[in-house]
């Protein structure tokens, strides 16, 4: 409990600057991504400052976002307000989150890192949250990213390697969706204040089968 106290006041602060931690547009690979479906609903944990909910509602989609940081939330909802769209945002730690089973058409996680001992069945419930045919989109640090880390702490991404991201661990983890891409790539990030520089980053793409 300590713990994830001590991570909805780091995600507070860090929000709590005029400046956006990582910048006002979307990822380019949820980007996209997210433009060869069909809007529908969209869930986006681990979404602070709202630069993917708010594109993707740009885009026609239904947008349910969920973080524990509310300086997070409030710069979303005024992103939004700017953009002209609306969000559903909630305000929950992940942990105490369970979305309705069979409820959306993608799920996306954008370095969205977990503790090792929670991962498994955070990922699972998300996985459970898409509908037969569902998509979900993954882009996150690879274990390789602490050398990158080391030479420019701008890069960004956790410094513990429990928290990174092996392909084994994500094929474990959504053994249940079919995986249609899954690659550890070298990317230069320009994201904001803390996303910027080379960087070894897993992408993935998996569906939920139709029953």
């Amino acid at each position: 409990m300590r713990k994830q106290i001590e991570m909805k006041e780091f995600w507070d602060e860090r929000y709590a600057d005029e400046a956006f931690a990582y910048g006002t547009e979307p990822n380019v690979f949820f980007a996209a991504e997210i433009k060869k479906s069909a809007p529908g609903k969209l869930l986006l944990p681990a979404e602070g400052e709202g630069r993917n909910a708010v594109f993707a509602a740009m885009l026609g989609w239904e947008v349910e976002a969920v973080d524990q940081s509310i300086s997070g939330k409030s710069k979303a909802l005024n992103l939004a307000k700017q953009k002209g769209v609306s969000l559903d945002y909630k305000i929950a730690d992940l942990n105490d989150y369970f979305p309705e089973s069979r409820r959306y058409d993608l799920v996306a996680l954008i370095f969205a890192h977990f503790p090792s001992q929670l991962r498994p069945q955070l990922h699972q419930k998300l996985a459970n949250a898409l509908k037969p045919g569902g998509l979900l989109i993954l882009e996150g640090f690879s274990k390789e990213h602490l050398r990158y880390n080391a030479l420019n702490p701008r890069a960004g991404g956790p410094r513990e390697e429990s928290l990174l991201y092996s392909a084994e661990e994500l094929v474990s983890d959504f053994k249940e969706l079919k995986i249609e891409m899954l690659s550890t790539e070298v990317v230069i990030l320009n994201e904001g204040l803390f996303h910027c520089g080379e960087s070894s980053v897993l992408r993935m793409i998996a569906r939920m089968p139709m029953d």
